[in-house]
């Protein structure tokens, strides 16, 4: 039996609720309609706005799958379903939506590989927050931890990417009007990401990432170098790990950089260590594999030489290392490493990232 074409990903990407994504989406969906195409929602968040919920007019929606959960019933989008009913397109709305326990996948996105994969075509929305890479960026402007993310990988193979913009000034004013949600709501918003501060920020990341995917998606336009960059990130159990993962990860996706993430260890594996340190450590592993990035554990008595070591081997162009935190306790070793690192791969570019201080509104 002859495997299914992989179905083609077009995402509506925002840099706030209210610009329009989910309008923008409806109104492809009509367009397709009209032309004659087999179109249906299999998930949709009216959130009451009621210009976006006339635009679904005429168009099938899928019932949901209701699923149990601390005795309450939850309602999530029933993939099987759709991939049952097998339309030519299926609209997806609110792409990094983590499902509720007791739901077949743990992610919305992973859903939509499912139908893309039974050779269903998806459009779907996001906002730019939500993008893993960008994580820590996102928490310098706003002071909000972003919990929902998607990895940098899954967007990049989306087939394309649509920006949808609004002035930070025009979506205030849909806020003030009602349009985006209602009065408690909006009052509520306006002391979080709708300050305008935040919004032209936020604005200002997604259309420094719609220029990054234009380049990247470009045949004609692509990073040239006289050698391949490869980035090597130092994995330790120290919480700053997850923010250099991201960092190092978002350099080496502009780069076309390969990425390899390193613990170094005395017994070459995490075997020995305490049961929270070596948890940790796997749990920083696991993200960075999650992002695409190749993950090692290597032997090594002298972190700063077994990590150079590596990277002469693998000729690593860039080694990325956190700054230990200033504001908390670092043991001695932390700032050796960074120190021995710098003195010995002088042939290297050696790349130190500080955590980021939110900014005060």
């Amino acid at each position: 039996m002859t495997e299914p074409h992989r179905g083609k990903l077009k995402i509506y990407m925002g840099y706030a609720a209210g610009v329009g994504k989910t309008y923008q989406m409806l109104t492809e969906a009509q367009e397709l309609k009209a032309a004659g195409v087999d179109v249906v929602i299999g998930y949709f968040e009216p959130h009451a706005r009621q210009d976006t919920i006339a635009k679904t007019a005429g168009l099938e929606i899928m019932p949901r799958q209701r699923i149990e959960y601390r005795g309450a019933t939850f309602e999530e989008m029933d993939t099987d379903a759709i991939v049952a009913r097998h339309p030519a397109v299926c609209l997806v709305d609110e792409y990094p939506h983590t499902n509720v326990p007791g739901a077949q996948r743990a992610k919305r996105w992973e859903d939509v590989e499912v139908l893309l994969d039974a050779g269903i075509d998806v459009l779907t929305t996001m906002n730019i927050q939500h993008l893993e890479s960008l994580n820590d960026q996102v928490f310098h402007i706003t002071g909000v931890r972003v919990r929902e993310t998607i990895p940098d990988w899954v967007v990049e193979r989306a087939d394309e990417v649509v920006m949808v913009d609004l002035t930070p000034r025009a979506l205030l004013n849909r806020l003030g009007r009602g349009v985006i949600y209602g009065r408690e709501k909006a009052e509520r918003a306006l002391q979080n990401f709708f300050r305008e501060s935040t919004l032209v920020a936020l604005r200002e990341l997604a259309l420094r990432q719609t220029a990054h995917e234009v380049e990247h998606r470009s045949e004609h336009i692509r990073w040239t170098s006289s050698k391949q960059q490869r980035i090597l990130i130092l994995i330790t159990a120290e919480p700053e790990t997850v923010m250099l993962i991201r960092r190092a990860r978002r350099v080496g996706t502009f780069l076309e950089a390969e990425c390899f993430a390193v613990a170094v260890q005395p017994s070459g594996d995490l075997s020995r260590l305490p049961a929270a340190e070596r948890d940790t450590i796997e749990r920083h592993l696991n993200f960075a594999r999650n992002m695409r990035i190749e993950t090692r554990v290597v032997e090594g008595q002298d972190v700063a030489s077994a990590l150079v070591d590596f990277a002469r081997r693998n000729q690593v162009t860039q080694i990325f290392l956190a700054r230990p935190n200033e504001q908390r306790f670092a043991p001695a070793w932390r700032r050796d490493v960074v120190q021995k690192v710098v003195a010995m791969a002088r042939e290297m570019q050696i790349v130190i990232v500080s955590e980021r201080i939110p900014v005060a509104q």
